[in-house]
């Protein structure tokens, strides 16, 4: 499947778990080569619409699912286990806390590759070392590539795991709340490499933190009870929203 510069978008997307609804006819269309900011209040379904858009909630029980997401022409929620193998290979996960394999530095990096069969044995040490320098963590850990990852700092696991995503060249990184486990200088540090990265990837990020969204975010969807209230340029959205809600949002009426 060849998806280069295939546009990710959300149609009719409807979520219910046991019948109690998440999400609600949600439709959008993510832009490339920028950060997209999804806000909104705790329990609001931002999380759930990043996992849906990967299916990373496949097995949880009771879920029903209606609409679709699609990477180009492929339905993410429709596809067979081979193509959402390929599929999560586009859009990869870097989740809310750090969670490194059980295994090396080094293996960390490249067991998506070797899962995908995307390069030969031999070259891996260069792959492994091109992502560990994007992320800024090659000359931390260079000396140590076989030490478990776990030894890392929690900074540095977070580095790892945003490696481990890129090493399988997708096109969209989800990034659920994946500074809020972290220090202000790790967060800043992670925050610096999505604004960096952008140029080559899309970047859709969950944030509680509306300082951060403001800081990164080139677009934003406003999330409330489930359905998008506003959507738009991020600057356009935090200067002058459309709506009542989001403006009582923004200004702390509620949270």
């Amino acid at each position: 499947m060849n998806e280069m510069q295939a546009p990710l978008s959300v149609r009719d997307l409807s979520v219910a778990i046991g019948g109690n609804p998440i999400l609600r006819q949600v439709n959008l269309t993510f832009p490339r080569n920028r950060i997209t900011c999804i806000i909104g209040p705790s329990g609001c379904g931002k999380s759930t619409l990043l996992k849906t858009l990967n299916r990373m909630h496949y097995n949880v029980e009771g879920l029903q699912v209606s609409g679709s997401v699609l990477l180009g022409t492929h339905d993410v929620i429709r596809a067979n286990d081979q193509e959402l193998l390929e599929l999560r290979r586009n859009i990869g996960l870097v989740p809310q806390k750090p969670c490194p394999l059980p295994m090396s530095i080094f293996d960390n990096v490249a067991y998506g590759c070797r899962i995908h069969g995307m390069y030969r044995k031999k070259e891996l040490p260069d792959v492994v070392e091109k992502y560990l320098t994007e992320v800024g963590l090659w000359d931390e850990v260079k000396d140590r590539l076989g030490s478990p990852a776990v030894r890392l700092s929690l900074g540095q696991q977070q580095r790892l795991c945003l490696a481990r995503t890129l090493a399988v060249e997708p096109e969209y990184i989800l990034a659920d709340e994946s500074t809020s486990a972290l220090d202000p200088l790790s967060s800043k540090t992670v925050e610096d490499l999505f604004i960096k990265l952008k140029k080559d990837y899309s970047i859709i990020m969950v944030t509680h933190t509306l300082h951060q969204a403001r800081r990164i975010a080139d677009y934003a969807v406003f999330l409330y009870l489930g359905e998008v209230i506003e959507e738009g340029p991020a600057a356009d959205l935090f200067n002058t929203p459309r709506e009542e809600l989001t403006r009582n949002y923004l200004t702390g009426t509620f949270s």
